[in-house]
């Protein structure tokens, strides 16, 4: 009986590990394979490849623009999602009733399931044709509409499991608070969010993660165009373009180095997420260590 017991778990620890190395695998095998087919773009053009300078017909292939439209896109959609999600959830976790929160709970994850071309079709109908008139713009296409799109679209995903973290923090600890005298928010601020951190930079780090992978949404309301605003952090005045909205939108009729240019694009995108991985990561066991007092 022993040894079937050893067995089993030594089968169980095999089965894992084989899961986490072929995950590791799968994971190195795309980066290797963007890096292949990007390689003679960087070759090619060198640090040129950061440019603003873009000609699909026959180049140069700076994607300098686009890169910028990434990361102020998703810089904005983090101004409005994180915020808005962690009271979101601090809200559904703590502070709602049984009911309302039975009601809310499902909507909240019924929307992070909503198929992100209808967002699209939303914010030209809705946000770009709001922001034209509203801000005086040229034209209602523009950064703010592609980071208030990313935004909402990370909500549900930030607030779900950000909710779900806070939920599975010991009732013990909280009542021990309030014990000792604590307030109600006190107890939020060093009790619950301290013990659920973990799970809320998961959260943050999946929400916005959808956000710089999104093509559809982002790329109806964005305008498409590959040129850096004057001033830089102008988002109200300027069409724009990201990384993903390129790729999806030049594809089709790449050839030759325009394509690996496109891999080198993809190739940048996934070091971005990376980064911002391993940054949330090191933030996270700070914010960790300085609540256990470390």
């Amino acid at each position: 009986m022993l040894l079937s017991r050893t067995l089993k778990e030594e089968l169980i620890k095999y089965l894992f590990f084989c899961v986490a190395a072929v995950s590791i695998f799968i994971i190195f095998f795309i980066f290797f394979f963007l890096f292949q087919e990007a390689l003679p773009a960087f070759q090619e053009m060198g640090w040129g490849i950061f440019s603003t300078k873009w000609n699909a017909s026959n180049g140069p292939y700076g994607i300098g623009a686009a890169i910028f439209g990434t990361l102020i896109v998703t810089l904005g959609a983090m101004l409005i999602a994180i915020p808005l999600g962690i009271l979101g959830a601090i809200f559904l976790s703590e502070l709602a009733p049984h009911r309302l929160r039975i009601i809310l709970k499902p909507i909240i994850e019924l929307l992070a399931g909503v198929p992100s071309i209808v967002y699209g079709f939303i914010g030209i109908v809705l946000i770009v044709r709001y922001l034209q008139p509203s801000f005086d713009m040229l034209s209602g296409y523009s950064f703010l509409a592609g980071s208030l799109i990313l935004g909402v679209m990370a909500l549900p995903i930030i607030i779900s499991m950000s909710d779900d973290a806070m939920k599975a923090v010991p009732r013990s600890y909280k009542e021990a608070s309030l014990a000792l005298g604590a307030t109600k928010w006190e107890t939020i601020k060093k009790v619950t969010i301290p013990s659920s951190i973990s799970g809320i930079s998961a959260a943050v780090v999946l929400g916005i993660g959808r956000a710089i992978g999104e093509t559809m949404a982002v790329s109806l309301v964005l305008g498409n165009v590959m040129k850096i605003p004057l001033p830089p952090w102008d988002m109200f005045e300027t069409t724009g373009t990201t990384l993903t909205s390129l790729i999806v939108n030049d594809m089709g009729e790449a050839t030759g180095l325009h394509v690996n240019a496109l891999f080198a694009g993809a190739v940048i995108l996934f070091v971005i997420v990376a980064i911002m991985s391993i940054s949330s990561n090191i933030l996270q066991e700070r914010v960790e260590k300085k609540f256990r007092g470390g």
